[in-house]
């Protein structure tokens, strides 16, 4: 309905349309009743527009699958192998149990329900993990695909999970030792080079020949596991040891590649090219690990056994933050979490703390023996130096 309103040309007729509570548009008329008609007339008019508008708006509106394959092909440029495989199983979770096409029909009371049922079937990490993921899926729909519902979150809306995870597993260095006793040339200059840098696998397969300076003895390690996914690279110290045995494998190659460490095996394969730098080395830690006769343990166990050999010779966090090259202490305080040392950190503080009340001196007074036969000779009292005294401590 039209209003009036009040300007410097006096009285007028407002027209004002209204959406879901919201004014989006409004506009002034002349005085006198043609001019209310007018004002209703366009309100009508107004309204019939946005109304289609808005109808046309849900006609585009993306479908979950638009979505979720957009995110995918996004993650799978972005992101770790790794991560962009725990994004599609999210995904394929996630529309296997609401079998939804309708992207407003995601709400909160939904996914507290796919999550609750993973937490019951799986488990609190795994439910934690698919709503990490399926929360940065929506968050990025929500900016750059056109027509994504601008609601709240509703991954983000549910609670996490309690978890209940054992710390991770980190080999004995006696066990490290022994399979690298039984390893030759790459295998070995490998294993030394993970260990000595605390570096992740995917930066000892990039690793060239440019990265490594022999006379300043310290390697260059690139890694993409920044904020923006963009590669960053870092120049760690390179012990005298490691550097011997990579100008050993330096000399030997039979390849002579830009890359360290490359494929060896001449046998016709489609899945690699000898003298290429390894994507992936199934097996091969399970297999020399059975050969030394230890517990089988992967790559990045051997940079977990890096930060612990750190953490148990006193290293502060800032020294273990820079050398393992996590960008928040933070992350480096979690990652000693991981690995069991949060009880080893109590044990620390106990070993500091406890014991430092000084100890009060003992002090013994004598105590009173009645005896009945006493009694003609009075309530005596047993003096202190008597021998029916009796020791007492206060």
């Amino acid at each position: 309905m039209p209003t009036r309103y009040k300007s410097r040309q006096g009285v007028r007729w407002r027209g004002v349309v209204k959406m879901d509570g919201r004014v989006v548009e409004t506009k002034l008329f002349g005085t006198g009743p043609s001019a209310k008609r007018q004002a209703a007339q366009w309100e009508l008019d107004t309204r019939k527009e946005w109304e289609k508008r808005q109808t046309e708006t849900r006609s585009v509106l993306p479908s979950a699958l638009d979505w979720a394959n957009k995110y995918l092909a996004y993650s799978q440029q972005r992101h770790a192998k790794k991560t962009f495989q725990e994004k599609v199983a999210a995904f394929k979770s996630f529309m296997t149990f609401s079998r939804e096409t309708d992207l407003t029909s995601i709400t909160p009371a939904m996914t507290m329900e796919f999550l609750q049922a993973q937490c019951r079937v799986r488990s609190g990490y795994a439910a934690n993990k698919d709503r990490k993921n399926l929360a940065a899926a929506w968050a990025w729909g929500r900016k750059y695909i056109d027509g994504f519902p601008n609601d709240v979150n509703p991954f983000l809306a549910i609670d996490k999970f309690k978890e209940e995870r054992s710390p991770r597993y980190v080999p004995p260095e006696e066990d490290f030792w022994k399979v690298v006793d039984i390893a030759t040339g790459q295998d070995k200059a490998m294993l030394l080079a993970l260990f000595y840098l605390g570096a992740r696998r995917g930066e000892i397969f990039r690793l060239k020949w440019e990265d490594i300076d022999f006379i300043k003895h310290q390697v260059r390690l690139g890694t993409k596991k920044t904020k923006g996914g963009e590669m960053r690279y870092d120049w760690i110290p390179m012990p005298q040891e490691l550097r011997e045995v990579l100008l050993q494998w330096k000399a030997e190659r039979p390849y002579k590649t830009e890359w360290v460490f490359t494929i060896l095996d001449d046998s016709p394969s489609p899945y690699h090219t000898p003298g290429e730098p390894f994507r992936e080395r199934l097996h091969f830690m399970k297999r020399i690990c059975r050969r030394a006769g230890v517990k089988p343990f992967g790559y990045h166990a051997i940079r977990h056994l890096h930060a612990t050999i750190l953490f148990n010779e006193g290293c502060d966090l800032s020294t273990t933050q820079k050398q393992l090259r996590h960008s928040s202490p933070t992350t480096t305080v979690r990652y000693l979490k991981s690995l069991g040392y949060e009880d080893a950190h109590a044990q620390k503080v106990l070993s500091v703390i406890e014991g430092r009340q000084p100890k009060r001196q003992t002090i013994f007074q004598f105590e009173t023996r009645k005896n009945p036969q006493d009694k003609a000779l009075g309530d005596s009292v047993h003096t202190p130096g008597t021998q029916s005294g009796l020791f007492s401590k206060v």
